[in-house]
């Protein structure tokens, strides 16, 4: 029977849970939506990075014209760096180009995450549908883990209704499974709840909407609206068919 489980921080990470499964990163405000966005929009691929430095050098082993540096460090803005959210990146010229993207928390569990495990996607509310979709028809007999990127050791609540979200995808496909209290409770959450009121609620969406980025939650807010799925390939994430 195929297991399902949830996180709630990227510090629960360890060898144990990840070896061999399949894994689903979410920093839904904004890491892994951003990304995603990068790749609709046209970006090559996205890479991860761990701080400036690693972005820098990761840089430096590209063609300039290649290269976009996005990130932030503890919700302010790397210095040089294109602001790390959705509609920014949108902004730019990403076409056929590769974002180079560090942030706190999102790109960090992304590189904990391919230590050991079998496969790892970047999901957000707006791909949560075709990402459980492409999970089940790629690896139907996998455990599956949800990993909350969470915010340095913190739960936050954005991450947890983004993993009900997939749990409740999960739990309307044909099949069996067992799920963990953790993805259950976000499940129910999901069902309970209206996504632009629990990303707006959350400490970070209460950050971003009091700097004005209102705009930005309501694009990470919105369900299933896009077709791209994206999986961490050779420390790069590219897009792959839904």
């Amino acid at each position: 029977m195929q297991k399902i489980h949830v996180l709630l921080t990227k510090e629960e990470l360890d060898h144990q849970r990840l070896e061999g499964r399949v894994v689903i990163v979410l920093d839904v405000l904004f890491a892994t939506t951003s990304a995603l966005t990068a790749l609709q929009a046209g970006a090559s691929a996205v890479i991860p990075a761990l701080g400036a430095e690693h972005a820098r050098s990761i840089a430096a082993s590209l063609a300039p014209a290649r290269a976009v540096l996005s990130g932030e460090l503890d919700a302010e803005t790397l210095p040089g760096f294109v602001h790390p959210t959705p509609l920014a990146l949108l902004r730019q010229d990403l076409q056929d180009r590769i974002l180079i993207y560090s942030t706190t928390n999102g790109t960090v569990a992304l590189h904990k995450a391919q230590q050991a495990a079998a496969q790892v996607y970047a999901a957000s509310l707006r791909n949560a549908q075709v990402t459980i979709q492409h999970v089940l028809r790629e690896h139907p007999h996998s455990t599956v883990l949800v990993v909350c990127a969470g915010s340095s050791a913190q739960f936050n609540l954005e991450d947890f209704y983004g993993a009900g979200l997939l749990v409740h995808g999960l739990q309307q496909a044909p099949g069996a499974r067992s799920y963990s209290d953790a993805a259950l409770a976000a499940a129910l959450l999901t069902q309970g709840s209206d996504a632009l009121r629990c990303l707006r609620a959350s400490r970070v969406g209460c950050l971003m909407t009091s700097r004005g980025l209102d705009a930005e939650v309501d694009y990470a807010a919105q369900l299933h609206a896009d077709s791209g799925v994206a999986r961490l390939q050779n420390g790069r994430l590219v897009r792959v068919p839904a």
